[in-house]
């Protein structure tokens, strides 16, 4: 029987895209969706807080645990908003307010120095405390309008380095290829492998 392992998200679509990334790099290993208790996220970088959620899977589950933060990190504006990209907006947590403060926020920046990169820190948790996280940047500029309606979050807005649509205007293949979640957890999946498969080994 193979190995499984738990992604550390109530989300739909982040399960379907991860086993799309992940398929053919961990192949023989199950990847599950999760249905517990989620931490509070206050972690002070993205690696702390994707370790805390793969953390409460692996504890609640026993089985191995991954799970991803990320955001958009724009440069003219340190970072921000970074591990905060999700409620940038305010409480109501929404894709269109937060892409309307930001937008905003860099209205009178010039076109040369709206430069941006989505990030994404990937961890893997095992039940016995074992732990790895890698960081995935996909570099960018930030666009004066949305364009596109596929993809989620800044999508719209965000137009990845060589390209000449936005990131919500390329197809799930493309970003697929090129994003910060595939760059982040392709560079998790040697880990995953070899700790997931030693330790299936050891518990067989």
């Amino acid at each position: 029987m193979g190995a499984t392992v738990v992604l550390a998200s109530h989300n739909a679509h982040k399960l379907e895209e991860l086993r799309r990334i992940l398929g053919p790099l961990i192949p023989g290993i199950e990847l599950i969706g999760y249905d517990g208790p989620e931490p509070v996220e206050d972690g002070l970088s993205f690696e702390e807080n994707a370790l805390l959620k793969a953390r409460a899977a692996a504890e609640h589950t026993g089985l191995p645990a991954i799970a991803d933060d990320s955001g958009i990190a724009v440069d003219v504006l340190g970072g921000c908003p970074g591990i905060f990209s999700a409620r940038w907006g305010g409480p109501a947590r929404s894709d269109s307010a937060n892409v309307e403060l930001l937008l905003w926020q860099l209205s009178d920046v010039a076109d040369d120095h709206r430069q941006a990169g989505f990030v994404c820190a990937a961890a893997l948790v095992m039940p016995d405390g074992a732990q790895a996280t890698r960081l995935g940047v996909w570099p960018g500029t930030v666009l004066r309008a949305p364009a596109g309606a596929g993809g989620f979050g800044y999508d719209p807005v965000f137009q990845p380095q060589g390209e000449t649509r936005s990131a919500a205007e390329l197809t799930p293949a493309e970003k697929d290829l090129l994003s910060h979640r595939t760059r982040a957890f392709s560079a998790l999946a040697e880990e995953i492998r070899e700790r997931v498969d030693g330790a299936e080994s050891v518990a067989n």
